[in-house]
């Protein structure tokens, strides 16, 4: 009986003991990927919007009712071109009577001279009235001046932005009516997080992607940057220079697009790239001859998708993409169908 048991036992034992040895040695399946060669982008991320370089506000300097609209938003306008009107029935009369004072004086002033020279009157009257035609003049000038200022005129040429104001509508002295483009073409004010702006320097090179032009990448330059930053956003503005500016007109690019940029810190070419998911802090797994081997890499560029590696990797060995838990130094394993090796450089977006 004791003999038995005994015998019992010791068969339990050993298939236990097979079963862990064969569970130490079956294969773990593992999805591998080769590292590759590429480019490896350090680049400061910011999102901003597409602006004119030089945008010009047009308001009147007094208050009154738009009486005339002559152009409208994407009109193309020149220099010295009436964009609209304000009412100015007042100061037209003003000048009016400015006009019919400075005629009056201008007659008296004529008679008086004539008089002077027949020696009918003294040379102190003349003074007079000429002081008193200098001054009809100055009184039509201004008069005629503050007309003006009921005519909103095209600083230069450019092209209007945006219109607020309708026919018969009321605008108060110095809101604006038209925002006009000009002198200069469009460029891009992003804005910059205050921890990354020590990374940003002027005629640093930029590469900028805008959602309405998916397939359009747009190459720069940082032009300016703000030396004061916002407190509250805590991020500074940088001023985005194109690169092809000749190009922008055919791009189908628009003031007032959102735009992601990458104001790039650092390039290396031909550096070894490997998926993001084979890293676990600064370990990575490998296939070694058909055994599971952990090592510590040293990381470079990290990237949204691959990251660049400086050492501790082994050339020829494929990475584990996504390690399973319980991986042990050593153990063997059997490689999945290896994912495709991704060229994309290894850069923030």
């Amino acid at each position: 009986m004791r003999r038995s048991t005994g015998i019992a036992i010791a068969a339990v034992i050993v298939i236990v003991a097979g079963g862990w040895v064969g569970w130490r040695e079956w294969p773990t399946t593992v999805t591998v990927a080769q590292p590759t060669r590429g480019p490896a982008v350090e680049a400061v991320y910011a999102t901003g919007v597409v602006e004119p370089t030089v945008m010009l506000p047009i308001a009147p300097r007094t208050g009154g009712r738009l009486t005339a609209l002559n152009v409208d938003e994407g009109a193309q306008v020149r220099r010295g071109q009436v964009l609209a009107r304000i009412e100015s029935a007042d100061l037209e009369h003003t000048v009016q009577e400015m006009m019919a004072r400075e005629r009056l004086a201008r007659t008296q002033y004529e008679r008086t001279k004539e008089l002077v020279a027949q020696k009918f009157l003294s040379a102190a009257e003349l003074d007079r009235t000429l002081t008193e035609l200098e001054a009809a003049q100055a009184s039509l000038k201004r008069a005629q001046a503050q007309s003006d200022y009921n005519l909103l005129v095209a600083p230069a040429d450019g092209t209007v932005l945006r219109r607020d104001g309708e026919l018969g509508q009321f605008i108060p002295a110095g809101q604006t009516v038209f925002t006009l483009s000009c002198c200069a073409p469009l460029r891009v004010a992003a804005e910059v997080d205050e921890e990354d702006i020590a990374r940003v320097v002027v005629g640093q090179k930029v590469t900028m992607r805008s959602d309405a032009l998916p397939k359009t990448l747009f190459e720069g330059e940082v032009a300016e940057i703000t030396p004061k930053g916002d407190p509250i956003a805590r991020s500074y503005r940088v001023r985005v220079r194109f690169s092809d500016e000749a190009g922008l007109a055919t791009s189908g690019l628009r003031a007032g697009m959102t735009m992601d940029a990458n104001l790039i810190v650092s390039r290396h070419e031909g550096a070894l790239l490997i998926p993001n998911a084979a890293l676990h802090a600064d370990k990575v797994w490998v296939v070694e001859r058909d055994k599971l081997r952990e090592k510590a890499v040293r990381l470079g560029v990290a990237g949204a998708e691959r990251s660049e590696i400086l050492s501790g990797l082994p050339d020829g060995v494929s990475v584990v993409v996504s390690p399973p838990d319980g991986l042990r130094e050593g153990g063997p394993a059997r490689v999945k169908a290896a994912a495709a090796a991704a060229s994309a450089p290894a850069s923030p977006r």
